[in-house]
Formats: C-alpha cells, sequence, structure tokens
C-alpha cells in the first residue's frame, strides 16, 4: 500500500543514521562498505526527512577524505579505501546532493563552506571530458584514464553540473561556469552515441541507460515518451516493478524509485504510481526497510541485504510524488 505522509518514512531515516561512521560517512548497511555516490544519495534521503544534522556529517566527510585532485576513490571500508579507482560520475554528485540540501534548508552558509570541495571535484570531473564532450568515466588504480564513457554516467554528470551552476550563482560567481563543458556534454549524449560503451558490451540492456538521459534533463517532450514507450514491456513487469537488467528476471528497488522520478517528471503520474505501489511491496515485512530487489523467477528477495541507498531512494521517490519537502521538485525542475 503507497503511504503519502511523511512519518511513514521516519523509520528509513533512522536508518540510514544506523548506518553513518565515523566522520559522517554512511555506508551501504552498518559498518560495511561505503561509495561516494551512494553515500550522497543517503544524505539526500536525509535532508528530506530534515535530518540537517546527519546530512551535513556526511558531506562533512566528503570535505575530509577528498583527494588533491578533488576526487574520492570508488570504494572504502571503514578508513581505507579498497578500490583505487576514481570515477567521474561519483565526484560529480557532490553537487547534486548540496544543491538538493540547500533546496531544504535554505542553508547558505553550508554551500560557502562546501564550494572548495565542490570546486575541486568539478575540476576534476571536467578534466576527463574529451573532444567529442563525452566523460570518460574512470581514472584507474596508477592514476590514468580509462578510454571508455557511461551513458548513465554522463547524464548525471549533466545533472550535476546545472546543480553546480545553480550553486554558483546562488553565492554570487558567474551562473556560466563550465557552461561550455556542459553543453559538449549534453551534445555528446544526444547525439553521438557511438562515444558511449566504446570498448565494453553495450550498457543499453541496463534500465539506468533507458530512463537516465530523460530524468537528468537531456531527453524531454515527445522524444521521452517515445523513449519510454519503446522498451518500456522489456523493463518493467507488471505488478512488480523495474528490472535492473533486461534479461534478468530481476526487479530492483532503487531502478523502480528512479524510474518514479522519470515519470513524475514527464507528468505521468498516474504510471508513477503504480511503479511505487510496487516498491512497496519489496519491503521487509517485520523491519519495513527494503530489500535490494526480488528474483522473480526464484520467488525470492536478492541479495540478501538492504542497502541505505535504496532507503533514500524511495524517500526521494515518494517525496516527487507526495510533496513532503522543498526538494520535491528537484528532478523535475
Amino acid at each position: 500500500m503507497i503511504k503519502n505522509s511523511i512519518d511513514s518514512y521516519h523509520h528509513l531515516g533512522a536508518y540510514i543514521i544506523s548506518c553513518q561512521g565515523k566522520g559522517g560517512v554512511i555506508a551501504w548497511e552498518p559498518k560495511s562498505k561505503i561509495d561516494p555516490w551512494d553515500h550522497v544519495e543517503s544524505a539526500m534521503g536525509l535532508d528530506v526527512l530534515g535530518f540537517q544534522s546527519n546530512s551535513i556529517k556526511a558531506y562533512d566527510w566528503l570535505k575530509n577524505s577528498q583527494e588533491k585532485d578533488g576526487s574520492w576513490f570508488s570504494e572504502y571500508l571503514g578508513d581505507k579505501a579498497v578500490n583505487l579507482k576514481k570515477e567521474t560520475n561519483f565526484a560529480a554528485y557532490i553537487a547534486t546532493g548540496a544543491w538538493h540540501h540547500f533546496l531544504n534548508f535554505k542553508d547558505k552558509q553550508f554551500l560557502k563552506d562546501l564550494w572548495p570541495t565542490i570546486s575541486k571535484a568539478m575540476e576534476f570531473v571536467v578534466s576527463g571530458q574529451t573532444k567529442d564532450g563525452d566523460i570518460l568515466w574512470a581514472k584507474d588504480e596508477n592514476n590514468d584514464w580509462m578510454d571508455d564513457s557511461l551513458l548513465t554516467g554522463c547524464s548525471s554528470i549533466y545533472k550535476s553540473l546545472l546543480c553546480f551552476q545553480k550553486i554558483s550563482f546562488e553565492l554570487g560567481f558567474s551562473e556560466k561556469i563550465y557552461e561550455k563543458e556542459t553543453n559538449w556534454l549534453f551534445n555528446a549524449i544526444k547525439n553521438k552515441s557511438q562515444r558511449f560503451d566504446r570498448n565494453w558490451k553495450s550498457k543499453d540492456r541496463y534500465s539506468m541507460d533507458w530512463y537516465y538521459p530523460i530524468l537528468c534533463g537531456i531527453i524531454s517532450d515527445n522524444e521521452a515518451k517515445l523513449r519510454i514507450d519503446a522498451r518500456w514491456d522489456e523493463f518493467v513487469v507488471q505488478g512488480l516493478g523495474c528490472k535492473c537488467v533486461e534479461e534478468e528476471p530481476w526487479v530492483t528497488a532503487a531502478e523502480s524509485c528512479e524510474l518514479v522520478l522519470t515519470l513524475v517528471k514527464m507528468s505521468e503520474k498516474k504510471k508513477a504510481e503504480e511503479i511505487f505501489s510496487n516498491v512497496c511491496a519489496l519491503a521487509d515485512p517485520e523491519s519495513k526497510l527494503f530489500w535490494t530487489g526480488y528474483v522473480f523467477k526464484d520467488k525470492k528477495y536478492w541479495p540478501e541485504e538492504k542497502p541505505s541507498w535504496t532507503a533514500a531512494a524511495v524517500i526521494l521517490a515518494a517525496n516527487s510524488l507526495y510533496g513532503f519537502s522543498e526538494s520535491s521538485n528537484f528532478f523535475s525542475d
């Protein structure tokens, strides 16, 4: 059953806080692995529910763990980096999260304090842009650029660049910082599909590649509708939600919630509510926390984990549908 009261989601915020460790870092589960993108996503969930101090602690961790080049490592366990790649999408997401935080609390000092960290992060991100406009997905363990780009990752970076420009304008700087780079990236996503998945198997089997260019504002209006309609039956399982991978019998809560955000952006609220009702069925009956996903072929939840960022995705989706906070239109504007 869909719950349209913010109080129905406070237990998810409490769970995210239980995953928050030393220095403000938010792990997938208590004392488990950490990645910067999901860390920010979890902080965004806290924003919606009004947990301002815990969210600020999350950004303090980002300030204190940022590398000299503006990046973060791809994965941590406690205080130790365990995956030494540096992903551009992960670095960029701080701008998305920071603007989302500001919309909720109107705390300009928060933006001022975080500005040097955000600026360094975006400098790292745009340093990976190619002459074709796409942004390379990561630097490897030897600090060399890896020669390929991700459609989903670049779409998320585009959203982050827009948020970065809004932050810079709010703080009295030029709104046009990285304007050219943003336009180049937009053009690459819209018109240069050959720039993505050049050196590995195409990721268009992943539902995120299907809806992210819409969610992040590159594709809109009738083109967006045609894109969603074209592959709806490939990714959406009636009564269950959105699959992560086209050929796998596995619906996931986070992808389903992001599809909800996308549909709300497209003014398809009825469809969005239907998908969200499917998501609600992925909650554990006892804890009311959300499993990552459900393998419908085997009728079991898998993997056996309840990530903090999945809880956050549910909160963000509910906010977009029911307007709990000032950031409810964050992905629609």
